[in-house]
């Protein structure tokens, strides 16, 4: 089957959290959620390894038949149990990721998403379908919309917008927050899942949000756009763009966000 992948660090000095990889009936994508520099993450390991192995595992579990939110359980399961006695896998910054995980079952394509990382579908009529968590998103929203309860201008508004910047990592795998898949297998269950009759469907790519900045950040691009210039130009073309309009907004005057560049990766398949 036709997949093309591409990936980049957002930093070159640094190891790639993402992890990606297809194998003759499926696609895995992790996006390795990075605490700030100076946060103890709980593991001696870090986020790459962590991504990597739960990456391995999944890959290994699209083998079988079970369900994909099955799959992603054990697999979180498997990978907690590698962590060292010196890893507090209880540290709510322990690694993480955010999954998409697409596997093709006879005349179908099921599929699971969790967290922010996207998997845009093409049916083929041309319409093309995101299947996205928001939960994230929604929660950032509704945190920016709180009223503030210091002076603009001053020392203290701007402690105010810092701590609102990392508030919303204290939502991170709670009932009502948003959810990733780290060591607690209950994230699985907080996945969305689904079904694509294969005879409907034209092509899919899946795409970690370090790849989706055009539409999410930039807004200079729609789903559709995102997916026609990744099939159509090829993964690696989507993630020059977004460099691209990284490049434009280097000081963040425009467009703020957490990093100036993230790890981008994008993973394509057509049928022929």
């Amino acid at each position: 089957m036709p997949f093309h992948l591409a990936t980049d660090p957002g930093n070159p000095d640094r190891d790639n959290e993402d992890f990606a990889a297809v194998t003759s009936n499926g696609v895995v994508l992790l996006d390795g959620a990075s605490a700030p520099d100076g946060i103890d993450i709980g593991c001696t390991h870090g986020v790459a390894w962590f991504t990597r192995r739960l990456g391995g595992l999944l890959l290994a579990g699209l083998a079988g038949d079970q369900p994909l939110k099955d799959v992603l359980a054990e697999a979180i399961t498997t990978v907690s149990s590698l962590h060292g006695d010196g890893c507090d896998l209880a540290n709510q910054e322990t690694p993480s990721a955010t999954v998409v995980l697409v596997r093709f079952a006879g005349d179908r394509l099921d599929h699971l998403v969790l967290s922010d990382s996207v998997l845009l579908a093409e049916a083929t009529d041309g319409t093309i379908n995101d299947i996205t968590d928001t939960r994230l998103d929604d929660l950032k929203w509704k945190l920016a919309a709180a009223p503030f309860t210091t002076t603009e201008g001053t020392p203290e508004r701007q402690d105010e917008l810092h701590e609102r910047a990392h508030a919303i990592r204290a939502y991170r795998n709670v009932p009502g927050g948003f959810w990733t898949a780290g060591a607690d297998p209950r994230a699985a269950t907080e996945a969305l899942t689904g079904s694509l009759p294969l005879d409907q469907l034209a092509g899919f790519a899946a795409i970690t949000d370090g790849a989706t900045r055009g539409v999410e950040v930039f807004d200079a691009q729609t789903w559709s756009n995102c997916y026609n210039l990744a099939v159509k130009d090829g993964p690696a073309a989507l993630i020059d763009y977004v460099r691209a309009l990284e490049q434009g907004d280097a000081d963040q005057r425009q467009y703020t966000r957490g990093k100036l560049h993230d790890d981008a990766t994008v993973v394509t398949w057509t049928p022929v």
